[in-house]
């Protein structure tokens, strides 16, 4: 897994970078096929934005989120991309299921 961590008008600290990275990885808990991840962190007056982008297998995943705090908007971005995550896991799953049962021969 790449992660890509940008930040318009605002620095990246390790501390933030530390932080996004221990999050993520409840991602990776439930998907294993992440080829990677762009983050982009910016600031806009007195609002907070993090933007991710995950491509996995056949897919890019996009999820934003905007909050007062840095660390909300992260905590929040992370909570949306993991939603996504499972709904496309499940999709494959549901796919997969359908076409094994569509080559099932009667016994």
């Amino acid at each position: 897994m790449n992660l890509t961590l940008t930040g318009h008008h605002l620095e990246a600290t390790p501390s933030i970078r530390s932080y996004i990275m221990s999050k993520l990885e409840r991602v990776t808990r439930h998907f294993d096929h992440v080829i990677d991840i762009s983050v982009i962190l910016s600031v806009q007056k007195l609002i907070h934005k993090a933007e991710v982008r995950v491509h996995v297998s056949g897919k890019d995943i996009f999820v934003e989120s905007r909050d007062g705090d840095m660390y909300a908007a992260i905590d929040s971005l992370v909570d949306k991309l993991d939603r996504q995550i499972l709904k496309h896991k499940e999709k494959n799953a549901a796919h997969r299921d359908h076409q094994a049962a569509k080559y099932d021969t009667p016994e």
